[in-house]
């Protein structure tokens, strides 16, 4: 994935409704916009909202099942963002022992 995939997800994840959704998603498995709603306290005019989000940033993906749109979670931006985030974090970890050290010898 690339920086300004992460930085799509980022940006959708920063929204509470929006990781509300997409637990209530993980914990459904698939559900439409409207039985979203009904599990939150927007109108289902705001889930269509955040879902369109959520998609465009590929954190869920939907199917027309009948007459609706059945949303379910894809977890592979979620793991790419993750691993991204692990290594940011490795890398300031491994500056920050150099760091430590450097200051050690000096005293």
């Amino acid at each position: 994935m690339d920086k300004e995939e992460d930085e799509k997800v980022l940006a959708a994840l920063a929204d509470p409704t929006r990781r509300q959704l997409l637990d209530i998603l993980a914990a459904y498995g698939e559900a439409s916009a409207t039985t979203l709603a009904t599990q939150v306290t927007i109108s289902r005019q705001a889930v269509v909202k955040h879902l369109s989000v959520l998609e465009k940033a590929r954190l869920v993906s939907c199917d027309r099942v009948g007459r609706e749109m059945r949303y379910t979670v894809c977890t592979q931006p979620l793991e790419s963002t993750a691993q991204w985030m692990a290594n940011l974090a490795t890398d300031w970890d491994r500056k920050l022992k150099s760091i430590k050290h450097r200051a050690e010898r000096e005293e």
